[in-house]
């Protein structure tokens, strides 16, 4: 995330045409971003302020200038030297732009507004499409996957509420295993710290890493001792008893948790013969607790299976709500084959055994960080109004091929109505009324800096209200 992009050339190539197709007299340009529907009804609104700190508080250079127009006229396009000149004149080289967003961490239905850009100067109504390729981008990926963790999270948590004494355990119990799945580091930094709005359970460095640079956390999130395959395989299979005494004496002291994945052979006779007898009095008498990791199956039937077999070697105590409970010592995490459908059948599974969510953390890798695009939450940035001659007009699209892509059109503000759900209205309709599409970027200043926790505390407010 430390690579220098021209701003210039962070576009798609059409956009270098597009100032020569607007009106003549066009003086302001005035676009939002939306999700049009898609798998969730509700997004988690995130990302803006990495876009805003990574790259619209650096300035364009002469060389940048002079880099773009190389590369996009040998490329056949037409490049507006005069109007990027303009603004390194006028502006030391930021861009003349207003972006208003609502408050990151707001839980939004979609079809709302969830950003809203226009250019400050008459000169530059170019500029307000021109960002749409970096500013959709930044908005769309990191909203998607916090969007994922938060339906995860309320899966789980409404679990925890009908099977568990409480939900203390839920900032934990989906755990992000989704870095090496990824297309990119930065792609791992952005979705790996969209997911720990709604967890603190990851292994994706990456993620740690933004959110100290963007979004002055400290330690975001949090993870543990682990095995993989190759360091209990290379014990040999006659030596698997030998590698997970080796894993309690290395990591089980008091207070301590470790996770071992345990069917690189057999799972079954891992549990039974080796963890539940050979090593069940070491693991009782270490005052730590081991997480047994099943990796191969059908998770639906696994998981629950796992935790039932645990029971038949260390017992079980029955909670207040009559479901049954795992001693301390051991516990269990499905990492393989989650994503949102599978989880929700485990936790189904779960609650027809009388089998408490207490006993199960889960892992979310490819279907977390990967698995999704901007169609997911079809989202979109497309231009509302436009003030020609003076006069504001409306801007929108109504293909009669598609009536779902029609977009919004005026100058937008986003409110809150009696029962607390969000509206997008016309700004001329607000009447006094807050307008949470608030300004956050201004001509080369970042005007809303928010710190993770108060992001995570506004969205944790929210909390089965959706």
């Amino acid at each position: 995330m430390s690579m220098r992009i021209n701003p210039i050339l962070n576009a798609d190539s059409y956009k270098a045409s597009h100032f020569l197709q607007y009106p003549p007299s066009t003086q302001v340009i005035s676009s939002y971003i939306e999700s049009r529907g898609g798998r969730f009804s509700e997004t988690v609104f995130f990302g803006l302020q990495m876009l805003i700190k990574e790259y619209l508080l650096q300035p364009i250079t002469r060389e940048d200038i002079d880099e773009a127009e190389a590369l996009l006229t040998a490329h056949g396009l037409p490049f507006n030297r005069e109007g990027w000149e303009y603004i390194l004149r006028e502006y030391d080289g930021f861009l003349p732009l207003e972006i208003d967003a609502a408050p990151e961490g707001s839980l939004i239905s979609t079809h709302n507004a969830l950003v809203q850009v226009r250019n400050t100067d008459p000169a530059c109504a170019w500029l307000t499409s021109y960002i749409e390729t970096s500013l959709l981008r930044a908005i769309w990926y990191p909203v998607t996957v916090a969007s994922t963790s938060w339906y995860c999270r309320e899966l789980i948590r409404n679990a925890l509420e009908a099977t568990a004494d409480d939900c203390s355990g839920l900032p934990f119990k989906l755990h992000d295993f989704g870095a090496r799945g990824t297309s990119s580091t930065e792609s791992a930094a952005i979705g790996g710290l969209a997911h720990l709005t709604c967890f603190q359970g990851t292994d994706t460095v990456a993620a740690l890493l933004a959110a100290r640079r963007y979004y002055g956390e400290p330690m975001a999130g949090y993870s543990i001792p682990a095995t993989e395959h190759s360091t209990i395989t290379s014990w040999g299979r006659d030596g698997e008893q030998a590698a997970y005494a080796n894993l309690l004496a290395q990591f089980a002291k008091p207070g301590a948790i470790v996770a071992c994945v345990s069917d690189s052979w057999d799972l079954w006779h891992a549990i039974d013969s080796i963890w539940g007898d050979a090593l069940k009095t070491t693991l009782e008498q270490s005052g730590g607790t081991l997480v047994v990791r099943p990796d191969s199956g059908d998770p639906v039937i696994i998981a629950p299976e796992t935790i039932e077999r645990l029971m038949a070697r260390f017992g079980f105590t029955e909670n207040s709500k009559g479901y049954r409970v795992l001693p301390p010592c051991v516990r269990v995490i499905q990492g393989d084959g989650i994503d949102p459908d599978s989880l929700a059948a485990i936790l189904a599974e779960l609650q027809r055994r009388k089998l408490s969510v207490d006993n199960l953390a889960f892992g979310m890798g490819g279907a977390l960080l990967q698995h999704c695009n901007r169609d997911t939450q079809k989202f979109a940035m497309k231009a509302s109004a436009a003030c020609i001659h003076g006069e504001w007009r409306d801007v929108f699209k109504d293909p009669a091929t598609d009536p779902g892509k029609r977009s919004k059109p005026g100058r937008l503000a986003l409110i809150r109505t009696e029962d607390g759900r969000y509206e997008t209205i016309r700004l001329e309709q607000l009447q006094g009324r807050r307008n949470y599409l608030e300004p956050v970027y201004r001509n080369g200043d970042l005007l809303r800096d928010e710190p993770l926790s108060v992001i995570r505390e506004r969205l944790v407010a929210q909390s089965g209200n959706a």
